[in-house]
């Protein structure tokens, strides 16, 4: 059965969509820690960050500073903080997640709560800064 992230790649679950590329995604958490904390995956469907291949790895990190760029444009915040952590979804992913203090990248704290509008506007504006 396909990944949670392979059925929004496909279109089959809606997504707050930041950038694409013929072989990456990037979308809003829909469980956000900060405001534009973003999920960058590869479009093929590999269960462990570190089961890429060399060069879809090195690609998939180089996405992902585009994508952290792009985010620090658009969301105030001091630094982008990524995270590797891949236990909740069998589908490699980065977290781009704009941060103002480390307390910002804890995992464990309540999720953010944002209305779809909220969600929307973020999501266009990091898209907007993409290059």
């Amino acid at each position: 059965m396909s990944s949670i992230f392979s059925r929004i790649i496909a279109g089959e679950i809606p997504s707050y969509k930041v950038a694409e590329d013929d072989a990456h995604y990037a979308f809003l958490d829909i469980n956000p820690m900060t405001e534009g904390h973003t999920l960058v995956v590869p479009k093929r469907e590999v269960d462990y960050i570190f089961d890429l291949s060399d060069d879809e790895y090195a690609a998939l990190q180089l996405f992902a500073k585009r994508v952290a760029e792009a985010a620090q444009k658009a969301v105030p915040c001091r630094r982008i903080a990524t995270a590797v952590l891949g236990m909740e979804v069998p589908h490699a992913h980065i977290h781009i997640v704009p941060i103002r203090s480390e307390s910002d990248m804890d995992f464990r704290k309540p999720k953010l709560q944002l209305a779809p509008e909220r969600m929307a506007e973020i999501a266009s504006a990091i898209a907007a800064k993409f290059k």
